[in-house]
């Protein structure tokens, strides 16, 4: 595995976060929330080959829906509508709570983030909107030229997934991929977050150094003060691409802020 843990000045740090994993008071192993990101439905698929290597590792792990992607009924919701998704499955699961944002994942859980029993927030290739900030303001300029903006809905050329999302993915994976694609609301993009829970808990920026969508740059210049930067050799879907190594990246942040905060 590739990964070079970094805090937000840009400076290697002395040894990797994994080598404190001992601490004189155990604590529970917190339940890892996935909320993936934009234009995609099926939840449970783009995270299915992370279960078993996090099971495996003693992470237990669920994929939430989003109702902005039709997930959970045949009218779009907004980002309220995601966030109370979040919170709900975080009330639905016992003990702490770790959330893992994945691109537009990430302004979802900068507000579902402030509830009690989130103990850490992980931010994969994404965005960590501050107060008032949209996802649509913090990326500023024209569209992508991948995304399909129409009145109410957006979507994502499926013909250029496979090269700027993909292109260190499988064809059976990118293939899979792309059938799960969906038109989301275009609401959630102009909303700001209500709570900005990454002010208070402690937050990792997984920056994914072969993302042609969101160069590496990018991500990093993305990065709020405070938060650890972890560099991953993949690209925008590390959880496709590296499923056991990225598995063990993710173990390795949650293991060392449980270290951290005891």
């Amino acid at each position: 595995m590739n990964t070079v843990p970094e805090d937000h000045s840009g400076q290697s740090a002395a040894s990797p976060r994994s080598a404190a994993l001992a601490s004189d008071a155990p604590r529970e192993t917190p339940t890892l929330l996935f909320v993936h990101g934009a234009c995609v439905r099926d939840a449970d698929w783009w995270w299915s080959r992370m279960v078993e290597p996090l099971t495996e590792r003693g992470v237990p792990t669920t994929a939430i829906a989003l109702p902005s992607c039709g997930e959970t009924g045949d009218a779009l919701g907004d980002l309220g509508d995601d966030v109370q998704a979040c919170r709900q499955a975080i009330r639905a699961v016992r003990g702490p709570v770790v959330l893992c944002g994945h691109s537009y994942g990430g302004v979802i859980i900068t507000e579902a983030g402030a509830e009690e029993r989130v103990t850490q927030l992980l931010y994969v290739t994404s965005v960590m909107p501050d107060s008032g900030q949209s996802q649509a303001e913090m990326i500023g300029g024209e569209p992508a030229p991948w995304l399909q903006p129409g009145e109410d809905t957006i979507g994502v050329d499926a013909d250029m997934m496979p090269e700027y999302f993909m292109q260190d993915c499988d064809e059976a994976t990118v293939e899979a991929a792309v059938a799960r694609l969906t038109r989301q609301s275009l609401a959630p993009f102009s909303q700001p977050p209500r709570e900005i829970a990454w002010r208070s808990t402690p937050a990792s920026y997984i920056v994914c150094t072969r993302d042609l969508a969101t160069p590496a740059e990018t991500q990093r210049g993305r990065i709020r003060a405070g938060a650890h930067r972890v560099e991953f050799d993949a690209g925008h879907h590390p959880f496709l691409s590296r499923p056991d190594a990225f598995a063990q990246l993710l173990v390795d942040e949650i293991r060392g802020s449980m270290t951290t905060c005891a």
